[in-house]
This record gives C-alpha cells, structure tokens and sequence, in this order.
C-alpha cells in the first residue's frame, strides 16, 4: 500500500474531493428510508402537507445522491488513471535500469504482463478504493444504527442477519484466498509461450510444429480456463447466499411485525425502511465481498508491481553526477575478469585480462561458446563481472555514470535489433540530432547505402515488426550505420558483419581504419580475416585467455591460434 500512496499524493484534492462525495451520497442514501418513514406515517394520519414535505425532501435527497455519485466517479477514475499511468512510467524507466541478469530474473513476459495486466488491475483497485470501499463502511454502519433506531425489537434479527453472512463470506474467500496469486503465475506461462511462439513464427513453420504449439497453448489456456471459472464458480456463489440469508430476515421481520401490527399501527409506517436499511446493510456487505474480490486482485498486483520497483539495480547509472557526460578516450583495461550468468554455476569467462589503448583495436577470436560475446556484455556493462575489473580512462566502468557511457560507446550486438519506424527512426537511436548529411555518411560506411537507395523514400522507409521485411544482412548493416553515426569513443562489435558478403566487409573494414581511427574498436569475428589487422589479438577458449598477441606473434606462438587460423585458410583455399 505504501507504493500506491506514493504515487496517490500528488492528486490528493482530487482524492478529498472523491471522499466528500462519496460521503454526501453515502449519507443521502440513509437519510432517504428516514423521510420514507415519515411519508408512510403522514399517509396513514392522512396528512396531505406532511406528504408532499416528506416526499420533496426524498426527491431532493435522490438528486444530491446522484450528483454526488457522478462527481465522485469522475474524480475516482481521474486519480485511478492518473496513478497508473504514473506506476506505469515509473515501472518502465526501473525496468531501463536493470542489467540483462535482471530482466532474465523476471523474464521479459513476466514483466510484459506486470506493466500491463498488473498495472490496470491496481487502476482498477485504486476506483474501487475511491467509489465503493470508502462508502461501505458509511453505509454498513450508518445503516446498522439506523435499523435498530428504527425497530429497536428486531435488533437480533439484524445481528443475526449480518453474522451468517460474515461467516459465508469469510468460508468463500477462504477458498478463494490463493486463487489470484496462482492466476497472475498462469498468465505469465500463458504469455511467455504467445510471445516465444510469435517471436519464433519462422522456425516454428520451418520445423512444422504448428501442432505442436498451439497444443501447448491450448495446454496452458485450459489450465487459466479452469482456475477462471473455479474463481467465477465460487464467486457465483456470494449472490444467492446473500439474497436467501435477506430474504429470510426480511421475512422474519414481516412475520414478528404483523403479530403485534393491529396493536400497534405505527409499526407498519416503520416496516419499509427497515426492510431499506435490511437492503443497504446487505448491499454494502455484497459490495464488501465484491470489492475484496478486486482488492485480493489488486493486492497481488501491487505486490508484484512493488518486487520490480524493490529490485536493486546492479549497475550503478546514477550515482555520479560530477564525471556526467565527460568525453573519454577510449583506453580500456580488463583486469581479472570472471563472470557467470545467473542461475548457473559454470563460469564463462574466467580470470580474463587484457590492456586496450585509446586508439587500438582489439580483435577477439575463440571457438562457439568460448565467452566472446559475454566479454563484449561486460565491456558494455549490459551485466556486471563476478569478479575483477573494467576501467576506461583508468575509472572503473561499474562507477560510470549513464551519460559518460552512453555519449562514448557503442555496441553492434551478434543478433541485430531493429524497431518499427523509419529507418532514419532506427539511426537516429544512435544520434538523434542526425541530419540528412550525417544519415548518408554512416549509411555509406556501413555499406547500407546501396540497398537504402533503392527504396523511393530512402531513409523514410518503413521498417515492419521485428524488421521482417529486410534481410539479415540488411539489418547488419543498418544496426552497424546506427553505431556508426554516433561517432563513438568505443566501438565493440560483435561478429557484426557475418552476413556481409566479402566485398562489402572489406570496404566496412576500409571505412573504419579511415573514418574511425581514433576510436577505440574491439571486434568479435569467427573468421581471423576480420581481425587480420588489428593492434591486438585475444584467443580465448572455454573462457580463458589462451593468447594474446598481433597476428604474427599468435601464429608463432599459440596454438590454438594457429588450428583456427588453417582450419580457415583451408577451407578458402578448397573454395578457391
């Protein structure tokens, strides 16, 4: 609850005036049955003008309980929306600040579905807070007192009344207790396998497993199907209990009323608003069991909400106010460098270390699942070393400040991301300020140009979803210019030009030996042909260092240089 008033507090006069509202139409309701009361009393006494006064005072009261309902819905679902879209906001940007171990700590489906369906089910709670909790317990006991004001001798019958339901409400819910918390757990598996079926829709037609996942989504909406209606079925059950339990006060009540109605006349003036109060008393407890249905909702919601907003961010992006947006250099040294992924034990990369001068190029080699990809996570701080440590411009990485990195590095990822929008949208991520001049120059550097040329629009061009529409050498390239334009002070790209053909790798290589030399490059590649040239050579293999040298010295010294090195050249001179 701390979390929801948090964000509740800037909107506390429009939360006072909700209260007052709710409240004013609360108290109308009550004091309607009293004026009933006084109406049916002045018809019996034939009172013609006690009549019409009791009557304008109930049309009256009628009037201001609507406008206050109206008002108070209308503030309700202002401060409802404004706090969740607030929660949301904020959700979204803490979720910017986790590391890649985070998000894959809550998955990325899990936190789809917190910043949705949790998000709106808090909206939904907060309304609820607002325009019936408030006025239930108004009503509840507003309408008790009133009751036995009313018939002081059926007193028992209330109580008896309100203790029944409380003891049916209280066995539902018990059941019903461990329900929500197991539906949210359910909806996460249900749209973990949408979004990994959709994600993966090429290979999943590839393989012909169409059965087979719409078998497991079928699996897994079967189970949150069953779990619905046990909660729809045990709710169901509230209604009926409710009205049987009123139903049958009221017929006692009418039963003990016309035993003594013949000696005392004014009891039949008193019998409506009793059975009025009998009502409210009932309505407010339904609403009470209707409300706690969406505030057990609610809760686990917020609860979950709560973990992402409680979780430590374990990259420190904030701190650092006074190095903020300083230019680096672009020197580079790794010292000791261990790191497992999260849940695992294996270590994949291990005690690694290497010195990198501002200027250089770093190639790095290894065979598949040798830990190339992890080093370049942690040279971008996309995860955080288990042990060691990585300085640039002799400041550890980890103490960096979100600008200072952001304004110097850049990284091309071995899968490449694009977003639907333009793709003048997708470069600009790297410099927004880009103008046309500057799209054109990164477009030729990273060799985009010649297929961009080709549309009408160029770099107005529509990117689709998941860029479906381009190549996968297409969105190299694009992912490359993107890097390019922003004029790094540190370049790491990760095996970035496999679907290059060999020509347009070669120019790739030209521009940034010319264009980017004083740039600091740290180039991952299967093949020793993309990293011929560069200053510095790293060989790892199962995680460790194994060599570290120019091409000449690994080829004289190492020999896991050397097999790779043959292995290659072997197989371009069976092609040649």
């Amino acid at each position: 609850m701390n979390l929801l008033l948090h964000y509740a507090k800037p909107y506390w006069q429009k939360i006072i005036c909700a209260v007052l509202a709710v409240t004013t139409m609360a108290f109308a309701t009550l004091l309607q049955p009293q004026f009933l009361k006084r109406m049916l009393a002045a018809v019996i006494a034939d009172d013609t003008s006690a009549v019409f006064h009791n009557g304008f005072w109930l049309l009256f009261l009628a009037i201001v309980g609507m406008v206050a309902g109206v008002t108070g819905t209308f503030f309700a679902s202002r401060v409802s929306q404004g706090v969740a879209a607030a929660l949301r906001e904020a959700e979204y940007e803490k979720i910017q600040s986790f590391s890649l171990s985070q998000i894959q700590k809550f998955s990325s489906a899990n936190l789809v579905i917190r910043l949705t369906n949790d998000i709106n089910q808090v909206q939904q709670f907060t309304m609820q807070l607002l325009q019936i909790i408030l006025r239930v317990p108004i009503l509840f006991v507003g309408g008790l007192i009133l009751a036995i004001w009313t018939m002081p001798n059926l007193w028992w019958v209330i109580v008896l009344m309100i203790v029944v339901i409380m003891a049916s409400t209280q066995r539902i819910f018990k059941q019903m207790g461990g329900f929500f918390g197991k539906f949210q757990r359910l909806l996460d598996k249900n749209n973990t396998i949408t979004q990994e079926s959709l994600a993966a829709v090429r290979v999943v037609k590839s393989f012909n497993q169409q059965d087979q996942e719409a078998e497991n989504f079928a699996a897994s909406t079967k189970e949150l199907t069953d779990l619905n209606r046990k909660i729809s079925y045990t709710f169901s059950l509230m209604m009926p209990i409710y009205m049987l339990i009123s139903y049958l006060a009221i017929a006692a009540a009418l039963l003990l009323v016309s035993q003594s109605i013949l000696k005392n006349p004014s009891e039949l003036a008193k019998i409506t608003p009793f059975i009025t109060y009998l009502n409210q008393l009932l309505f407010s407890m339904l609403m009470l069991g209707m409300v706690s249905n969406m505030a057990s909702r609610g809760m686990v919601s917020l609860k979950r909400i709560g973990a992402v907003m409680a979780e430590p961010s374990t990259i420190n992006i904030h701190n650092n106010d006074t190095i903020g947006g300083q230019s680096l250099t672009g020197a580079i040294d790794a010292q000791g460098l261990s790191f497992a992924y999260p849940g695992d034990d294996h270590q994949v990369l291990k005690d690694v270390s290497f010195n990198l001068p501002a200027g250089k190029t770093l190639g790095i080699v290894g065979s598949t699942g040798s830990g190339k990809s992890t080093l370049a996570l942690l040279l971008a701080r996309l995860y955080q070393p288990d042990a060691g440590q990585i300085l640039f411009d002799g400041q550890k990485l980890a103490d960096l400040d979100q600008a200072t990195l952001h304004e110097n590095l850049a990284i091309v990822l071995q899968k490449p991301v694009l977003f639907s929008g333009t793709i003048a949208d997708n470069l600009k991520m790297g410099r927004p300020d880009a103008s046309e001049a500057d799209l054109e120059k990164a477009a030729d550097q990273a060799q985009a140009s010649e297929f961009i040329n080709q549309y009408p629009e160029r770099f107005d061009h529509e990117v689709a979803e998941r860029s479906s529409n381009l190549s996968g050498g297409q969105k190299q390239r694009l992912s490359l210019a993107r890097a390019l334009i922003k004029q790094p002070k540190i370049l790491i790209l990760d095996d970035s030009t496999s679907a290059l053909d060999a020509r347009s790798e070669r120019q790739v290589q030209d521009a940034l030996t010319t264009d980017f030399a004083a740039t600091t490059k740290i180039i991952i590649a299967e093949k020793i042909a993309s990293i011929i040239h560069a200053d510095q050579i790293l060989v790892l293999d199962q995680g460790q260092v194994v060599g570290i040298g120019s091409h000449q010295e690994l080829l004289e010294k190492s020999p896991m240089y050397q097999e790779i090195y043959h292995s290659q050249k072997g197989k371009e001179d069976n092609h040649g």
